[in-house]
């Protein structure tokens, strides 16, 4: 009888190990599924930026290069449009950082001290104005793209960095949404020793809430930086001088207008992703922390 009861036992171990091993077999194949179509546009730009010129525009696409060719890329660092010194990749990426660090580190900054005061700070009307801005994350850009163009042509902010710049300076409402859930998590106990010690909701806000966010803030910094990075409508919209042109406006010189050279097209491509994906190395342990931890209390 006790050896029957030892069998059955082992048989339920050997089940659920089974199971437990099917299981994880199966989210693996689902997890590299999705790698797969992630990375397999990724590798088609990166084969096809070393392909030579006729074999890049061959309708039969190849995986490996029938022969390596540099020309995309010296094509990429050399090209100047109009009386221009600077090649326009790189005039287009010192462009790109004027508008994208500003707009990250003040807009996210920014956003974080909304989120607090919808978290941490009782006043009058908090949950109509937080309900209000969630309100604006449903309206489509496009809806105010022409008023906006409208209002910022008036005041003669077009052909400028200005529109692309000073709204991004007052943080998103998805930014203070996703802090706001990060706050949560901080004890309110933090604020009412501080409290005690003298500090004010300002002070309280730059030497307890901020050294303890931290990862969540890294997290936004990585997202707005990117939105604003990849970001190609707007600045196709005021920009008109090709010298203020941003990097993913001057990567379009590069089609033709009859032909186009697709290895150099896609060497550009390889190039402009290099920036974020080396932002992304250095910050991925804080950007997974910053997510993870989000909305835990």
């Amino acid at each position: 009888m006790l050896t029957k009861t030892v069998e059955d036992y082992n048989k339920k171990i050997k089940r659920a190990i089974f199971k437990r091993t099917l299981s994880k077999i199966g989210i693996y194949f689902a997890l590299s599924l999705v790698a797969l179509c992630i990375l397999a546009p990724l590798y088609v730009v990166l084969i096809t930026s070393f392909k030579t010129k006729a074999e890049a525009m061959d309708p039969s696409f190849t995986f490996w290069p029938k022969e390596f060719d540099l020309h995309g890329y010296i094509e990429v660092f050399t090209y100047t449009s109009g009386g221009d010194e600077i090649p326009s990749v790189i005039r287009g990426f010192i462009n790109t950082m004027i508008i994208c660090i500003p707009t990250s580190i003040v807009g996210t900054l920014v956003s974080a001290l909304a989120a607090f005061a919808f978290s941490k700070i009782k006043f009058k009307s908090k949950n109509v104005l937080f309900t209000t801005l969630l309100v604006t994350m449903m309206i489509p850009g496009t809806i105010s793209m022409i008023p906006s163009y409208i209002i910022f042509d008036s005041i003669g902010w077009t052909d400028s960095f200005l529109p692309l710049i000073i709204p991004g300076l007052f943080g998103s409402a998805s930014c203070v949404f996703f802090m706001r859930q990060f706050f949560f998590s901080i004890p309110n106990e933090l604020m009412e020793c501080s409290q005690i010690d003298g500090l004010g909701n300002f002070g309280i806000f730059l030497r307890v809430i901020l050294p303890l966010s931290v990862p969540a803030l890294i997290a936004q910094f990585l997202l707005s930086f990117v939105g604003t990075y990849n970001a190609y409508l707007s600045p196709l919209i005021y920009l008109q001088s090709p010298d203020n042109y941003t990097l993913q406006i001057a990567l379009n010189f590069f089609r033709g207008t009859y032909q186009t050279d697709w290895a150099v097209v896609m060497a550009g491509a390889a190039v402009s992703l290099l920036p974020t994906m080396i932002l992304f190395l250095f910050g991925q342990k804080y950007f997974i922390d910053g997510i993870a931890t989000t909305g835990i209390k």
